[in-house]
């Protein structure tokens, strides 16, 4: 499963470039690049949305939801 986010990049005043994610409040990153900064604020959604999955699961009984998605 692949999903697409909107991310927002613009220059640092102090070099480089700074991201956010406007579906993903939280998500930021930055980077000397635009390639970079991508890369950084990609990583920093996954890490969000991988925290926001374990806090919805925390206290179910193991059994209860099946996983059955693949995480690259």
């Amino acid at each position: 499963m692949r999903s697409e986010f909107t991310a927002v990049i613009e220059p640092a005043e102090e070099g480089g470039y700074w991201a956010i994610c406007p579906e993903v409040p939280g998500a930021n990153g930055q980077g000397e690049t635009v390639d970079e900064t991508k890369r950084n604020l990609a990583a920093a959604i996954q890490l969000i949305l991988e925290d926001r999955r374990e806090d919805a699961l925390r206290g179910l009984p193991k059994d209860a939801i099946q996983d059955t998605v693949a995480v690259p």
